[in-house]
């Protein structure tokens, strides 16, 4: 493998010699060797070792600077968009880079840039840290990212990455990284939890050892699939930010950490939210919904979601739409575990348009009716509806009708219309009823048209023949009707 996009540089022979004749301290091939295979268990693919100490040597090696090291600078600066007002300043403020041989300059502006830096990207870098250049801290970086990420990494995050990180804090990078697959991150995911995290905050300003008891703590409540859900949790402090936030799921949960770790697993940006955030939520749910720490838990259960809800645009004016609708604090609860999408919903945008069709179908303001209405509308879009009140119209039912089918049966209002249309086409063409009959049985609407209206039909038209009741016919349980069937077959064949 070569170690470079570009033509081979042809670096004097000193830069090839022994490691133990660099200076500055660079790691020998016997030093680097013992340090990464310190900890078996922590180990990636087998590394190409030769490429690797050839990287460091020809990005390390040092040297007398040549005379005119400034003018080849400005030359090589301006390569990657840095022009000579930005290169005097860079100069002027970092004597190191004054004293550095140019060709272990220019060798780290090309490591740089096989590692998926472009060059203005990379002049942007270097003009804000210069020291990237000279740090020796960023050889052992650019060769782990290198050989063992394999460009999994996302260019643009490593901009970030350096862009935002003291060179000092690229210590035992390779380590954590590595103490993550150890501890079950799979090899193949490493590169989305890397590219979806602050590298500087999740792993550099962190000591193994924290990283590692972060990781043994949310172990409890789902580990590795949290992480791959959400692997910004590994940019939280453990101790001010994950136990405070978790702990108030798990008090409220009355201390089961299992339907904890559910909530987590479905929502797993719910710890986002802070400790104070979590609680003030749950007390407005306590004091104005009139709700328990239990019935609170169970909304969360069905619906993490809540948090999200501003308390003051949100979760106060639907709360009081289903006060002043009659609904009790157990009301409450039942609704908000049926329909807790309704706290989230947009008023202007969603809520409003779907309250005025109500109204006009017959429904009347503040009643429980209404309430219950909306709540099965919340999960049907508005045009759905429209689509659906137009049908049930197109097929001579009076908005009286659809107000007594929907009192009888709210889920017809969020069925899908297309759908609707099938049934009640099948009603009347196949089955030869009246739309009328829909009214004492609207709940036929809510079957599925292969799987059970057509199959029994067609199954008790050879028995009873068409005058059977609708309502009997599909709301037998499955077993029952598997018994009947086979009892009535039975006595068929005996008569003949």
């Amino acid at each position: 493998m070569s170690c470079s996009l570009y033509p081979p540089l042809k670096p004097p022979s000193r830069f090839l010699a022994p490691a133990t004749s660099h200076h500055h301290g660079f790691l020998s091939i016997d030093k680097l060797s013992r340090t990464r295979n310190s900890d078996p268990k922590q180990q990636l693919a087998p590394l190409q070792l030769s490429n690797r100490i050839i990287v460091q040597s020809i990005i390390t090696s040092a040297g007398d600077p040549s005379p005119d090291i400034d003018l080849t600078l400005f030359s090589l600066f301006q390569e990657i968009g840095i022009d000579e007002r930005g290169t005097e300043l860079i100069l002027e403020h970092n004597l190191a880079l004054r004293a550095r041989p140019f060709d272990s300059i220019r060798a780290r502006i090309q490591f740089l840039q096989q590692i998926g830096i472009n060059a203005f990207a990379l002049g942007r870098l270097v003009l804000k840290r210069p020291d990237l250049l000279t740090a020796i801290e960023v050889d052992s970086l650019i060769c782990f990212l290198r050989y063992d990420l394999e460009s999994k990494i996302e260019p643009s995050q490593i901009e970030r990455f350096l862009n935002t990180t003291d060179p000092r804090f690229f210590v035992d990078f390779e380590g954590k990284v590595k103490l993550l697959l150890h501890h079950g991150i799979p090899q193949e995911k490493i590169g989305h939890v890397l590219n979806n995290v602050n590298l500087s905050k999740a792993l550099c300003l962190k000591s193994a050892e924290e990283i590692e008891r972060t990781i043994n703590f949310l172990k409890r409540f789902g580990g590795v699939e949290l992480i791959l859900r959400r692997p910004a949790i590994l940019n939280y402090d453990m101790e001010s930010q994950l136990i405070p936030r978790i702990g108030v799921l798990t008090k409220l949960s009355g201390g089961d950490e299992v339907a904890t770790g559910i909530v987590l697993r479905k929502l797993p940006a719910i710890l986002a939210y802070s400790a104070e955030h979590l609680k003030d939520h749950i007390e407005f749910l306590r004091s104005f919904a009139g709700l328990t720490d239990q019935e609170i838990f169970k909304i969360v259960l069905v619906y993490p979601n809540l948090f999200s809800a501003s308390r003051k645009r949100k979760l106060h004016p639907r709360i009081d739409f289903l006060k002043q609708c009659g609904l009790n604090s157990n009301e409450i609860f039942k609704f908000l575990t049926k329909a807790p999408l309704f706290v989230s919903l947009s008023f202007g945008e969603n809520l409003a348009y779907k309250l005025v069709f109500l109204v006009k179908i017959g429904y009347e303001n503040r009643t429980k009716d209404l309430a219950m209405a909306m709540g099965a509308v919340t999960r049907t879009s508005c045009k759905n509806l429209q689509e659906v009140i137009g049908l049930f119209l197109n097929h001579g039912l009076s908005c009286n009708d659809i107000l007594t089918m929907s009192k009888k049966h709210p889920q017809i209002l969020q069925y899908c219309h297309k759908s609707l249309e099938e049934k009640m086409d099948y009603l009347i063409d196949e089955m030869g009823r009246e739309v009328g009959e829909l009214l004492a049985f609207p709940a036929f609407l809510g079957y599925k048209l292969d799987g059970r209206i057509k199959h029994r039909y067609e199954v008790k038209r050879k028995i009873l023949g068409e005058g059977m009741s609708i309502n009997k016919l599909l709301s037998e349980s499955a077993e029952r009707f598997s018994l009947k069937k086979e009892e009535e077959q039975k006595k068929s064949r005996t008569v003949l």
